[in-house]
């Protein structure tokens, strides 16, 4: 194993061990498609993958034809998955809630390797190069990075934190420039800015270091992360009091700082059913739009001072706010027992524009590339809806087996995706 380095930097803030653990169970069938024919000289730009999180499936998926090209099954518990893509577009990598890492070619309709890779684990990201997979983990805790070609274990980062040996969940795990992780100890209080070393002369997936900055204290129960699309800022989300940690990595020697100290669970709110997502952040010309913690609303934040500009009241507490690659429209979803509702924000004017309820259970949104049409899942009617952005209608009803997460291969190209 590779040597591993380790920096402290500290920031005076409160600590607080907090641990929850949630479980899904699996177990449906229904709806099926044929067997994987994929096309000859099938380009990967439009292609993407489908999360069918009951059934331990994915679809591959074009995203130009509005059509299905495969179904891939056996990936284990996709209960919480998420994926991201190889550089060429040509390989998914998903995370599954079991542990599993799985890697998908998405030009033969077919597994490459599967490993369980740990208990128990929530996410993960690619490196810059290309190279390296990092997963964070639940159980046991830590960091396990992986080739990206074989799927061999190159470094396998412990999460003990403060003075003790307690072993932390690791949460909020992205890439960052400079061939970095960046990630969040949840019961630890602490931010882990990771750098990957090569060995000289060696293979490109032999890794010489892992140097570990830890920024500690940094609030109570980091429950998740989000870097910006220029890679400079990451900030994790406290479950355990007010605010945002954020830390600037073009500036790291100044640590961390509080920002929105009013963001979370301060005051009398309405309950809490499901925590915003960190990566559902829109981020849209230099506002921010965030869902509120417990409340119905969207918090607009300028992003050159992180303070907050405006609050837009929406339909219900919101989980994800997702802005549309040309910046023109965010769109809402929300919390159980609202999940039947979209809404969508003209971002320049901060006024709800349409709202939709194309039925129950929706639980992730992804654009196009260039913004023409944004796919929406929606659980409880096993189906994938295709809508128009510019007319904001619908377009195709796509089946899907419980439909969670949707991915295009457009992310293989974006820092933090």
């Amino acid at each position: 194993m590779p040597r591993i380095k380790r920096t402290v930097i500290q920031n005076p803030l409160r600590r607080i061990i907090f641990s929850a653990v949630a479980v899904y169970a699996l177990l449906f069938s229904s709806l099926s498609f044929s067997d994987c024919d994929m096309p000859k000289d099938l380009p990967t730009g439009d292609l993407g993958i489908i999360i069918e999180r009951m059934d331990g499936s994915v679809l591959i998926i074009n995203n130009s034809s509005l059509s299905v090209l495969c179904r891939v099954e056996g990936l284990g518990d996709l209960s919480h998955a998420s994926a991201v893509f190889s550089r060429n577009a040509r390989y998914a990598f998903v995370f599954g809630r079991d542990g599993g890492l799985t890697k998908i070619d998405l030009l033969k309709g077919k597994i490459s390797k599967r490993i369980l890779q740990s208990g128990n684990s929530i996410g993960g990201a690619i490196s810059q190069d290309g190279q390296y997979i990092a997963v964070s983990n639940y159980e046991p805790g830590g960091v396990n990075v992986f080739a990206a070609d074989d799927l061999s274990l190159v470094a396998k980062i412990p999460a003990t934190y403060g003075s003790s040996t307690l072993t932390s969940k690791t949460v909020g795990l992205v890439d960052a420039p400079g061939n970095q992780f960046v990630y969040s100890l949840y019961d630890g209080n602490e931010i882990w800015q990771v750098k990957i070393g090569r060995k000289t002369g060696k293979t490109e997936t032999t890794i010489s270091s892992v140097d570990i900055k830890k920024y500690r204290n940094v609030g109570k129960a980091p429950y998740d992360g989000l870097i910006s699309a220029n890679g400079r800022y990451y900030i994790a989300g406290l479950f355990g009091e007010d605010g945002l940690s954020l830390l600037d990595l073009w500036h790291t020697e100044k640590g961390t700082r509080k920002i929105l100290s009013h963001y979370g669970k301060g005051q009398k709110k309405l309950p809490v059913y499901k925590m915003p997502h960190l990566e559902g952040w829109a981020i849209a010309g230099n506002h921010a739009f965030l869902p509120a913690v417990g409340l119905h609303e969207v918090l607009v934040v300028d992003t050159d001072t992180w303070k907050e500009v405006s609050r837009i009241k929406v339909h219900s507490q919101p989980v994800f706010a997702m802005a549309s690659p040309d910046d023109r429209q965010i769109w809402v979803n929300f919390a159980f027992p609202d999940n039947n509702t979209l809404q969508v924000i003209d971002s320049e004017t901060f006024k709800i524009i349409k709202q939709f309820q194309p039925g129950k259970g929706i639980l992730h949104m992804e654009f196009t590339p260039r913004s023409e049409h944004v796919w929406v899942s929606v659980r409880d009617n096993d189906e994938i809806i295709v809508y128009d952005t510019q007319t904001l209608e619908e377009v195709k009803h796509i089946p899907a087996k419980k439909p969670s997460g949707i991915f295009f291969t457009s992310r293989a190209h974006r820092i933090g995706l």
